[in-house]
């Protein structure tokens, strides 16, 4: 029985779900992206002379076997004058069967989500409706010919990043032609071992690439799958198929430059901060749970394997405390986790020595993303501070009983013992709400704390007069 368009894509966005699906499954899942049975050219002939014209007069001549095969679309290669060209064409009918595809899911999706563990069940909504809305912009292909000439801009900077160049004039709706540039499959170890590349090398070039455009530009390659990243003879990366981007708003991407900043300083709390503000902890997660767990992570991350003893007592000590899956994926975070976790598999394939948070570092540092990573994390600190002491006021309902039974002492009759009152009120609110903040960050906690005292100085000094 032959799987539908939708299942097979689904397929592929499953088998890089780390946070959904356990190894076995993501392995099988994975074959799914190998070539798909390509549709009889006849079929697709019509196809582009419907929306280029007659064949003969688009291309000087055009190969009728498929190159390659997708679960949407067939690649050909063609001639336009003495250039070589690559035809992406899409399947026959390909947008009426995906629109049954999907109205199948959506009918199987709420017998299915009986099946899935209750904390995973909003992830994978999530995961689903990004799916959706992705397979839909993936079948025009003159976005995703925008798309290409977007990131091939953002990325000009890179002298080892080549990006095909589109042929506009014999692109559409339906038919993309790029010119056509080979290279090596970049999992294809043994082929880069006879041209004597440095695969470690190819591994750091896949991370700085694909985590620059996340964390600088507004938009990003969302499928870099191995079929989508070839190698030049000069190590140069080849990047194919920019049908499934990824955009994140201003707010969020720094928000994930917090959290990779965090990372790289090894600051377990900063870390749960700024997953909290992603949104990709339950409400009800257990801080210090989570922050030991991001601890001994950071430590991996670093190079220092954590103590087994230590694992193990961690793992006794979540099972006591919170639920299995504290953790949640947001909607706008579904492309991001897609293109991390396959780029992780291209590391795994190659097994060289690599180290991500070093990766991280120089991007942080060559994007000059530090200091605005330094200024989000004051404006949270900050607004923390604010939410605290607006807390720390209202659960003492007795301080504003007591204000209200003595409103009267504001008209007269003694300034002074009321001053000192308030005084005492407001440097209480903040030192509590300072002590609450240097649970999460040390230098405003004790910055709050001096200055609390401060304030009863004033008061106390003003009380005198």
């Amino acid at each position: 029985m032959s799987l539908g368009p939708v299942y097979i894509k689904l397929g592929q966005w499953l088998s890089s779900r780390a946070d959904i699906l356990p190894q076995p499954y993501m392995e099988e899942l994975a074959k799914l992206q190998d070539d798909v049975p390509a549709a009889p050219f006849e079929q697709v002939r019509s196809i582009i002379e419907g929306d280029l014209g007659p064949i003969n007069q688009a291309f000087t001549s055009i190969d009728t076997n498929p190159i390659s095969g997708a679960s949407l679309g067939q690649v050909y290669l063609a001639k336009i004058q003495d250039k070589q060209v690559v035809v992406k064409v899409k399947r026959p009918q390909i947008e009426q069967t995906v629109d049954q595809d999907i109205k199948v899911l959506k009918k199987v999706l709420p017998i299915a989500m009986r099946f899935v563990d209750p904390n995973l069940r909003l992830s994978v909504r999530f995961m689903l409706a990004q799916f959706i809305e992705t397979i839909h912009e993936e079948l025009d292909y003159t976005s995703e010919s925008a798309n290409l000439k977007k990131i091939r801009s953002n990325l000009e900077r890179y002298d080892n990043v080549i990006i095909p160049q589109v042929y506009d004039d014999h692109t559409s709706k339906n038919v993309l032609t790029m010119e056509y540039i080979p290279g090596i499959k970049i999992t294809n170890i043994e082929d880069l071992d006879k041209k004597g590349l440095d695969r470690q090398k190819i591994v750091i070039d896949v991370h700085k690439v694909f985590f620059t455009m996340l964390l600088r530009d507004s938009i990003f390659h969302a499928d870099p799958h191995p079929g989508n990243i070839s190698i030049a003879d000069d190590g140069s990366l080849i990047l194919y198929d920019f049908g499934m981007v990824g955009r994140i708003d201003q707010e969020t991407r720094l928000r994930l430059v917090r959290l990779y900043l965090a990372l790289v300083e090894k600051d377990p709390a900063r870390t749960v901060n700024a997953m909290n503000d992603l949104g990709m902890l339950t409400p009800d997660f257990n801080r210090s749970v989570i922050e030991h767990g991001i601890d001994l992570s950071i430590r991996a991350m670093h190079g220092r394997k954590p103590d087994e003893m230590e694992v193990r007592a961690l793992l006794e000590l979540a099972n006591k405390t919170m639920s299995r899956f504290p953790f949640l994926l947001p909607k706008n975070l579904a492309l991001y986790i897609r293109m991390s976790s396959i780029i992780e598999g291209i590391y795994n394939a190659h097994k060289v020595d690599f180290k991500f948070v070093k990766i991280l570092k120089k991007i942080l540092e060559e994007e000059h993303l530090i200091k605005d990573a330094y200024i989000e994390e004051l404006k949270y600190s900050l607004t923390r501070f604010a939410k605290s002491l607006d807390a720390t006021i209202s659960i003492a309902p007795e301080l504003k009983k007591f204000l209200d039974d003595n409103r009267t002492l504001q008209l007269n009759p003694r300034p002074k013992s009321n001053t000192l009152i308030a005084g005492s009120i407001l440097s209480s609110a903040i030192f509590i709400g300072s002590a609450i903040l240097y649970s999460s960050n040390e230098a405003a906690g004790i910055s709050g704390m001096v200055g609390s005292f401060v304030v009863m100085a004033i008061f106390a000094a003003f009380r005198k007069r």
